[in-house]
């Protein structure tokens, strides 16, 4: 059995009005993300990120605190680079060991920003992304995130647009070591997904899986169990299901829940 996912698309003030391949944009909006709907056999939510600006300053919670506060799961994700501007980057953890007051002053002054560890990012690059860690992402890139099935959102600094900071949840919560490593190789394998990258050139048979899994298309078009796809559409292949996936050249990233 398999499904086609509902896409919901959302304008972001640092979001970005080139989204092809993957969502058709004829109006130009300042598409941030678009989300896809699963069903709630997977605790997990896939997004494609199109950004002209940086994204707030932020951290996400673990489970047991996001339980206590919000009576929700935390946010340990990924990111997938998809395309990406000559001079795009991210910012995962801190490049230096500091106390939360210092982390404090920073977010509030604004030299946090100095503090981050700020990476090149390119196309094909993948990042893992635990929760705790602090994070921006970075103008000039299209990406497939995956995450934990959790809006809980902690911003430490957005560049004096007037949103909500939120710091004391942040403190509480953020790692404040410095970040050993970055990009990772897939495929990426945590206690909550198991993501990995696929490419089809001709027909290949998918072996049924123990559990719901996702297949998101990156690139190209053809049939995937019978159904049309093009980059940019996902689907969940319900767990057992033996199906094929046709095309001349397409590549997907599947995930499934832990």
């Amino acid at each position: 059995m398999i499904t086609k996912l509902h896409r919901t698309p959302h304008e972001k003030v640092w979001g970005s009005p080139e989204t092809g391949p993957w969502h058709e944009n004829p109006e130009g909006r300042q598409i941030g993300e678009i989300w896809f709907t699963a069903s709630d056999s997977l605790p997990l939510l896939v997004k494609l990120l199109f950004t002209s600006d940086t994204l707030s300053v932020q951290v996400h919670p673990k489970d047991d605190y996001a339980k206590l506060h919000h009576n929700s799961r935390g946010k340990t994700e990924m990111w997938h680079i998809l395309r990406a501007e000559p001079d795009a980057k991210i910012a995962l953890g801190l490049k230096q060991r500091i106390t939360p007051e210092r982390l404090k002053e920073a977010a509030l002054s604004g030299e946090i920003m100095e503090l981050l560890n700020w990476i090149p990012a390119r196309e094909g690059d993948t990042f893992f992304v635990p929760a705790g860690t602090i994070h921006a992402i970075g103008g000039g890139l299209a990406l497939c995130e995956v995450q934990q099935h959790s809006d809980v959102t902690y911003r430490l600094f957005d560049y004096g647009r007037g949103r909500e900071l939120h710091l004391d949840h942040s403190l509480a919560v953020s790692n404040c070591e410095p970040q050993d490593s970055a990009e990772v190789a897939l495929p990426v394998e945590c206690e909550y997904f198991r993501t990995d990258r696929l490419q089809v050139t001709g027909v290949v048979s998918l072996r049924p899986r123990e559990r719901n899994t996702i297949y998101i298309a990156l690139q190209g078009e053809g049939l995937i169990g019978g159904e049309l796809f093009r980059a940019g559409e996902a689907f969940e292949v319900a767990a057992h299901s033996a199906i094929a996936i046709e095309s001349l050249d397409a590549s997907f990233l599947f995930t499934e829940a832990r």
